[in-house]
């Protein structure tokens, strides 16, 4: 089975917690949905199933910091006024993080393989056909770097666990029209790894849709 690994800087993002509500947190972490919505727009893939069945394993190697900034965010609070408009448009206050760094795995045992796309783009971006800007998360939160995981100094990292008593819940498999989504219970766990280390099997994360 192929397996890549990328390297990731993003200097603002926010990875909002679906049920919060006029205070948006974020998750400490991007959610295993979150990250393959991003590797889709790197390799210039529109539709999600085609790499249904990949795996994901998802570091962080920064400790990002918090901030709080207030906002206008749109909602549908009346269908007699536009989008963003009237009612339709509130502050909210929204949690940021800023430097966040990443480590990515793929690993993905199919024809055609995201773990081949992704290694292809990184190694030649010009090959690729995508459009719009690569982020992670929302649209404006913009990544800044890309490129092959090669080991870092230290090798300490905060590894995405799945865990079934775990107290973070991240969608998997995201569905914002229906009840289609897939959650799964995760754990941050502080791990120190290198190019001879084998990720444990609860850090792979398999992006299916919901049974």
């Amino acid at each position: 089975m192929e397996t890549v690994g990328i390297y990731v800087s993003v200097p603002v993002a926010s990875f909002r917690v679906p049920r919060a509500r006029e205070y948006f947190e974020t998750f400490p972490v991007p959610p295993p949905a979150t990250v393959y919505g991003m590797l889709l727009s790197m390799v210039g893939e529109v539709d999600r199933r085609v790499y249904e069945g990949a795996e994901l394993a998802i570091a962080l190697v920064s400790e990002p910091s918090y901030s709080v900034v207030l906002r206008t965010l749109w909602r549908v609070k009346s269908r007699n006024q536009g989008l963003g408009l009237g009612e339709n448009r509130r502050p909210d206050f929204q949690e940021l993080l800023t430097d966040v760094r990443l480590i990515i795995w793929v690993r993905h045992n199919a024809e055609p393989s995201l773990a081949t796309e992704v290694a292809e783009y990184v190694k030649t971006p010009s090959k690729s056909s995508r459009f719009g800007g690569l982020c992670l998360g929302e649209s404006t939160h913009l990544v800044d770097e890309v490129k092959l995981w090669r080991g870092f100094p230290n090798g300490v990292c905060t590894l995405l666990m799945l865990d079934d008593e775990g107290e973070l819940s991240l969608p998997i498999w995201a569905d914002h029209i229906g009840p289609n989504s897939r959650w799964g219970q995760f754990t941050l766990a502080s791990m120190e790894i290198n190019d001879s280390v084998s990720l444990p099997e609860k850090a792979w994360t398999k992006i299916t849709r919901p049974l």
